[in-house]
């Protein structure tokens, strides 16, 4: 931006100020009565006439027309902006007098501000008013390049009722120097005054202040939990081929309000690498000359976007899930709480899930193989139990059968033992018996001798 020692800007506004236009009230015709609003005033139809005469008023706005009490004074109190118009004084049907009534406030002084949206285009000054101007109100500017009166331009402001601001173009001439100064005076004037803005010296690139970015995009990258790629354009009153802007982007996860501002970026697009997982964050991006003149555009548009979450995390925002196991009458068995599913493998208490989970999963069919071992082992015992009784009960009905088959018969455990002599230590060999089993000395193993 342009400097100017100290002294030197002294001398060029006191020479401008010597050299300035005259800001006054606009003229008024002789006809024509200003009042300010909330005052009173009283109309008069001449100041000197007859006594005698009825006089009758008549307001006239906007083409229609209003009686008013009869007098040579008409008396109006607590003007209104909706007051002012044409008072006529009659005498029968013959008009006497007509006077215009105007209801202002002087105007309200400007307090000028000039950008320039890129190098090829023109400068705008504009400034913002409190309240609408009263109608008739004008403001003009001047533009005085070398601080001399023969290079003055004149430029006539525009108001624009939306935003309720006044706006000035100042052409500025191909080939100009960005860095000569320029001197910029407003003036804004009705019929109750004048009001003259501060004299301001300005650059061409000073005041470059561009649009701000267009298009502005955050998306997800992929497998990036932290990472956001935001996107944007360069507005569209910057011709980009032959001038470049740098960039400010600052973003927020959502709900904190503090931005995190990233600078001196030359790209269209950045890379955020401390994105916070699974929140949403709001991104918004500024531009300003590549050399750094002039001012930052005003922030763009925001735009929001989430980093990517891989879909294995969601399984903790689902509440208890079914990690059910089929039973074999057809029923499911306990459900197991998310938390020994967390990514990390880690439970609230600091252990290991995977084993729990492990555990939870592998004991059933466990379960399954000893039971059923068990059940096995259950069934041979009593196959060999029973198998052997019935060996038994045929035993006993082979030592029922007369002597001769081999067999003693088996003694009961009250009854008295026989003598040894009367007892043979070896029974006669015979064959066995069809379909039994041959059986030698049962006594040996039954006598407990």
């Amino acid at each position: 931006m342009f400097c100017c020692p100290e002294p030197l800007i002294f001398l060029l506004l006191a020479a401008a100020a010597a050299s300035r236009r005259p800001c006054g009230p606009l003229g008024l015709s002789q006809d024509t009565v200003l009042g300010r609003p909330g005052a009173n005033i009283t109309l008069r139809c001449w100041d000197e006439g007859p006594g005698n005469v009825t006089v009758s008023w008549r307001a006239e706005e906007r083409g229609r027309s209003q009686r008013l009490p009869a007098g040579n004074a008409l008396p109006l109190h607590r003007l209104r902006h909706e007051d002012a118009g044409t008072y006529s004084c009659f005498v029968g049907s013959h008009r006497l007098r007509s006077l215009r009534l105007l209801v202002q406030e002087p105007p309200e002084t400007p307090r000028v501000s000039c950008y320039r949206r890129s190098h090829d285009h023109d400068v705008l000054c504009e400034w913002p008013l409190r309240a609408k101007p009263s109608p008739g109100t004008r403001a003009m500017l001047w533009v005085k390049q070398r601080f001399t009166a023969e290079n003055t331009t004149e430029q006539r402001c525009r108001f624009f009722s939306k935003a309720r601001k006044f706006v000035c173009r100042v052409k500025v001439p191909h080939g100009a120097d960005d860095t000569k100064p320029f001197l910029v005076s407003t003036c804004v004037s009705n019929g109750a005054g004048g009001a003259a803005g501060e004299d301001k010296i300005i650059t061409l690139n000073g005041v470059l202040r561009p649009d701000p970015p267009l298009n502005v995009t955050v998306t997800a990258l992929e497998k990036a939990p932290q990472r956001l790629r935001v996107n944007w354009s360069y507005p569209s009153s910057w011709d980009h081929r032959f001038y470049w802007l740098r960039f400010q982007v600052r973003y927020r996860p959502e709900p904190a309000q503090t931005f995190s501002e990233v600078d001196q970026v030359t790209t269209t697009w950045l890379d955020i690498h401390d994105a916070w997982r699974g929140l949403r964050h709001v991104v918004q991006v500024r531009a300003q000359e590549e050399f750094g003149h002039g001012a930052w555009s005003e922030w763009s548009r925001e735009a929001v976007g989430t980093p990517w979450t891989d879909p294995r995390d969601l399984t903790s925002e689902m509440g208890f899930f079914s990690s059910q196991l089929p039973m074999e009458d057809g029923t499911y068995g306990f459900t197991l709480p998310p938390e020994l599913f967390a990514e990390d493998g880690v439970d609230g208490t600091g252990g290991p899930i995977m084993e729990a989970s492990a555990r939870s999963t592998a004991s059933p069919y466990a379960f399954l193989v000893a039971g059923g071992s068990l059940l096995l082992g259950i069934a041979l015992c009593i196959g060999i139990v029973l198998r052997y009784r019935q060996l038994w009960r045929m035993g006993g009905w082979q030592g029922a059968k007369p002597e001769g088959e081999g067999q003693h018969v088996l003694v009961p455990l009250g009854s008295p033992s026989p003598p040894l002599s009367d007892t043979p230590l070896l029974s006669p060999h015979c064959s066995p018996a069809p379909g039994g089993l041959h059986v030698t000395s049962l006594d040996y193993f039954f006598s407990g001798q």
